[in-house]
């Protein structure tokens, strides 16, 4: 009696389980990406380069770098996290952040 108990007890908890397993498929669709960034010469690169791996509300809501910054930001997502950013393409994005998110150098540097 106490193996009858025991099976039922672990095919009802394989079918809570696969009832579980079904719904959180269904249950977790992200919304659409609204944000976009911001218009400019550059936006394009940007889009191609950083939105294929940060939403575009990540990028907008980075604190603001100077240029250098925005170099060495551009050169650690290349070498550390392998960001797919051909060279040719990093001096227009590193312009296009800088220009649309950066934070203004003190004159004379």
């Amino acid at each position: 009696m106490k193996n009858t108990f025991q099976r039922i007890g672990i095919a009802a908890a394989m079918l809570v389980l696969s009832a579980l397993a079904g719904m959180a498929a269904d249950a977790w669709v992200l919304p659409p990406e609204t944000a976009r960034l911001k218009p400019g010469p550059g936006s394009e690169v940007a889009s191609a380069q950083c939105l294929l791996c940060h939403s575009a509300d990540y990028v907008n809501t980075q604190p603001r770098l100077t240029r250098a910054g925005w170099e060495a930001s551009v050169k650690k997502m290349k070498e550390k996290y392998g960001a797919p950013i051909p060279a040719d393409k990093v001096t227009n994005l590193v312009d296009y952040l800088t220009q649309s998110y950066g934070k203004p150098t003190p004159a004379g540097k």
